[in-house]
């Protein structure tokens, strides 16, 4: 148990509302098919209700995505600075940002076509060795 008397719960040291120490799974782990939201409970008094509830697109996000989308929105959209905060080259953060909308179902799956400020390789490749880029990235940017 926990100080709020919840065992999968916590509270923040400011005494706010509590958080819970895990995410819910989005995908069910034994078919992959997406699952729903049926049941919400109250930590403090107990109180369910059950039903089907809207998914959260947020929700299904990683930490280090939602880092990102907080920087992007602090930012105003402002995408320079979503690079200088990853340290990545802007077509990396581009992407990376285009991988993020298109997880949260608000862009095309559809590959964008090649750009002349596309990053070169040995650029790609200095970032796979400094780890502003993961080796799988690289292999989609060199294609």
């Amino acid at each position: 148990m926990t100080a709020t008397g919840h065992p999968h719960l916590r509270s923040y040291d400011s005494g706010s509302e509590p958080v819970a120490d895990h995410r819910a799974p989005s995908d069910c782990p034994v078919c992959g098919d997406h699952l729903v939201v049926t049941r919400l409970g109250c930590a403090s008094c107990g109180t369910e209700l059950a039903g089907i509830f809207a998914p959260c697109e947020f929700c299904a996000l990683s930490a280090a995505e939602l880092d990102m989308l907080r920087v992007f929105l602090a930012a105003r959209g402002n995408l320079r600075e979503l690079e200088k905060h990853l340290g990545v080259s802007y077509p990396t953060a581009r992407a990376r940002f285009t991988d993020l909308l298109q997880k949260m179902g608000l862009a095309d799956p559809a590959p964008e076509p090649e750009r002349p400020t596309a990053p070169g390789r040995e650029q790609i490749l200095a970032e796979v060795a400094t780890g502003a880029l993961t080796p799988a990235e690289a292999v989609r940017l060199l294609g």
